[in-house]
């Protein structure tokens, strides 16, 4: 039997079953048509990955974005929030809430270039570097975990068609 809503339960609740509350019921949805589509196992399967790397990132007080960040700053030592941007593909106004926060949490410093006044380096702290060494192996292991019953082969031909979808975007 298809599970009810809370709203549709309760307003349900005590009445006998009829035929226009059967019609009310909620029903399956076919996404049998969506299914045809790659981009729509692609998205599926992101939706999974997304929610358990979040949840993997929780306890360490970061999410996906500030993660990335992280990541691409540590490696990246004196990177600018422009660079940051365009290896992030978000807009420059949307980064500096992700840069704001890594540094109220004093993972990173944000400092001016002295040959151009109006850039910003970005340099991760102690604290932002062992975060990172954390947080880089809680997301392999993330990954491992959610992609153990698939063999390498199986996993670099994944990433070599996700790498060419990606180059001619």
């Amino acid at each position: 039997m298809p599970q009810i809503s809370g709203k549709v339960a309760k307003r349900a609740a005590g009445r006998p079953a009829t035929k226009a509350n059967a019609a009310q019921e909620p029903r399956p949805v076919s996404d049998k048509t969506l299914r045809k589509a790659l981009g729509y196992h692609m998205k599926r399967a992101f939706n999974v990955i997304q929610t358990d790397l979040s949840e993997t990132l929780k306890p360490l007080g970061l999410r996906m974005l500030t993660y990335t960040a992280l990541v691409l700053i540590v490696d990246n030592p004196g990177l600018s929030q422009s660079q940051l941007a365009d290896a992030m593909d978000i807009e420059r106004p949307n980064l500096v809430v992700i840069v704001d926060e890594l540094e109220q949490n004093e993972l990173i410093l944000r400092e001016r270039v002295p040959s151009d006044r109006r850039t910003y380096a970005l340099n991760a702290t102690l604290a932002g570097r062992q975060l990172y060494e954390r947080a880089v192996a809680a997301v392999l292991s993330h990954e491992a975990r959610l992609l153990a019953r698939f063999d390498a082969g199986q996993l670099e031909a994944t990433k070599t068609v996700l790498q060419s979808i990606r180059a001619e975007g």
